[in-house]
């Protein structure tokens, strides 16, 4: 489903950047990281661990559920072309289902939780805000939206096995039946923003 725009989307203020960097944890990250590397305005979409310690940041110790990691994309784009508030519209449109608590879909744990890692207070305010929006408009029925913010937590890159895992392997029964139907969605919801070329973090992968 496509949720409404974002009423809260600042205009950019003069000399903006032309890179700025937004972090999400959505469930298993390939899905997430896959969505982000169709979309226009990222020039990168990286796996990786974000909420705990960089002694912990390792997919055998964040499979425990105990070291306050969730897997999430650190998303590198041009706020010239997307908004921070888009990103957000199409995380919480297509990337994952904001209402499943420490859960998506097959997968469950607080490493899967719903999250938001804000680079800063404006991001804070921005999703904050959004999430508002959303409630108050009973978008998702009667299920609350169970997503977090968390606020400048570091970002740990993924083992590069994890890297660019969706287009790596799109016929794995898993990629298949929980990912793919993402991009898709993307495609159809999101014409606008939708490149049919990844952008990928290896070469040639």
């Amino acid at each position: 489903m496509v949720v409404p725009a974002p009423s809260t989307d600042p205009a950019l203020p003069a000399g903006t950047n032309a890179s700025e960097t937004a972090i999400v944890a959505g469930g298993c990250f390939w899905g997430v990281q896959g969505v982000f590397q169709h979309v226009k305005g990222v020039s990168a979409a990286v796996s990786g661990y974000s909420g705990g310690d960089e002694s912990t940041a390792r997919y055998e110790a964040i499979g425990t559920g105990r070291t306050g990691h969730a897997e999430a994309v650190r998303i590198t784009y041009d706020p010239r072309q997307i908004s921070y508030a888009r990103i957000l519209q199409i995380f919480f449109s297509v990337a994952h289902d904001p209402t499943q608590l420490n859960r998506q879909g097959p997968d469950t744990g607080t490493q899967y939780r719903s999250a938001i890692f804000a680079r800063n207070l404006e991001q804070a305010r921005i999703a904050q805000a959004y999430i508002a929006q959303l409630t108050q408009a009973r978008t998702f029925g009667s299920k609350p939206i169970v997503t977090v913010i968390e606020l400048q937590k570091p970002f740990f890159p993924a083992e590069a096995y994890h890297q660019d895992y969706l287009t790596r392997h799109p016929t794995q029964p898993y990629i298949v039946q929980n990912d793919l139907p993402k991009i898709e969605d993307l495609k159809r919801l999101f014409a606008d923003r939708y490149r049919s070329t990844p952008v990928l973090v290896g070469a040639g992968a």
